[in-house]
């Protein structure tokens, strides 16, 4: 392939683009993606995680290089690499320490990529490269501070001040899943009880609904519902899924102002699953942290605007964040207005 050995630099002035590659359990979304924020091409490849850590690995470095080689054969410059994986990550050391979902274990990734491609090449959290992305180029566009907050089969967040996220000493800052919300409430994956993660996630709600609608139905036939079953039973006056919203939405509220009195933000932007239920979420959250706020100054709530990209697009900013503004070849000739994004190319949905 002809990423290997590549220089960063590029040359013939032609326009730069950072490999991106957003790696999950079950699915990698990669891109070759413009210092603007554009993507000028798209692909979905299977993690299989099942397979072992080093398989993955070595899909993660054989698409990296492959998407290198396609940015040269349509006449872009691969400047960088950034790759984002879930669990904890050493961004400093480039390090992938621990991943349940992917099975990794201090993998130096970094140091791999860059012994392939020899491209500089940057490692991020998943959750936080996300934030980066919304804060840059999405929702918190221009806001300065922002708190990102995934809401998920977990909930996890990320504070972005003026385009940079903290990682905090240990690579764990931003854990807003974790504040206690609930002394007396459910066990937490995390051992402890009460976590807001426990109680406003959507593996929550959904596990909540089922403990309080499950005894109204004969044994055995009461259908699983997930988050989004019991936000539209809500909507429709169901009074089991309205007690459910209604806890999740107030544990949020004590999250966020928990939040908000740490990081006194401009902006919270909300993503994952539970944000796809729009103003049925937003519109009690905002009253709900309004009521709960007194001196501090009450945060624009608003949803991600990136979807699913956000991850590909913040480990794309992260690379190129790792490259001198002068060895971009072409950046100043970027297509479209800075942070628009084009439709992707290729489409390879996950298996």
């Amino acid at each position: 392939m002809t990423g290997r050995g590549h220089s960063p630099g590029g040359d013939g002035g032609r326009p730069a683009v950072a490999v991106a590659l957003d790696v999950g359990g079950t699915g990698m979304k990669c891109a070759l993606v413009r210092p603007d924020g554009t993507v000028v091409h798209a692909e979905r490849h299977p993690t299989d995680a099942g397979r072992g850590p080093e398989a993955v690995v070595a899909t993660i470095l054989d698409v990296a290089e492959g998407l290198a080689a396609r940015a040269h054969a349509t006449g872009f410059a691969p400047v960088a690499v950034g790759i984002a994986v879930p669990g904890v990550v050493d961004s400093t050391r480039g390090v992938a320490v621990w991943s349940a979902n992917v099975g990794f274990r201090d993998v130096p990734l970094r140091d791999l990529a860059v012994a392939r491609l020899g491209l500089p090449t940057a490692l991020g959290h998943d959750v936080r490269v996300g934030a980066l992305a919304e804060a840059r180029l999405g929702a918190g566009r221009d806001a300065g501070h922002v708190l990102f907050v995934a809401i998920g089969t977990g909930i996890a967040g990320a504070h972005v001040v003026d385009g940079s996220a903290a990682a905090g000493a240990h690579g764990a800052a931003g854990e807003i899943g974790h504040i206690l919300v609930r002394p007396d409430g459910p066990r937490c994956g995390c051992g402890r009880y009460g976590c807001l993660e426990s109680l406003a996630s959507a593996s929550a709600v959904a596990r909540r609904y089922a403990e309080l609608a499950g005894p109204e139905a004969p044994a055995g036939t009461a259908p699983a519902v997930d988050a989004a079953g019991v936000a539209c039973r809500a909507a429709a006056g169901d009074p089991v899924a309205g007690r459910v919203w209604r806890e999740a939405v107030d544990a949020l509220a004590d999250g966020l102002a928990t939040g908000q009195a740490l990081f006194d933000v401009r902006t919270i932007v909300l993503g994952g699953g539970l944000a796809r239920a729009g103003d049925q979420l937003l519109d009690p959250l905002r009253a709900a942290l309004r009521d709960r706020l007194t001196f501090h100054r009450e945060p624009r709530l608003v949803p991600a605007a990136l979807g699913d990209q956000a991850g590909c697009l913040g480990a794309a900013l992260l690379a190129l964040d790792t490259v001198p503004a002068d060895e971009k070849p072409g950046a100043q000739d970027s297509a479209g207005a800075a942070g628009s994004t084009v439709p992707p190319s290729d489409e390879r949905q996950e298996s």
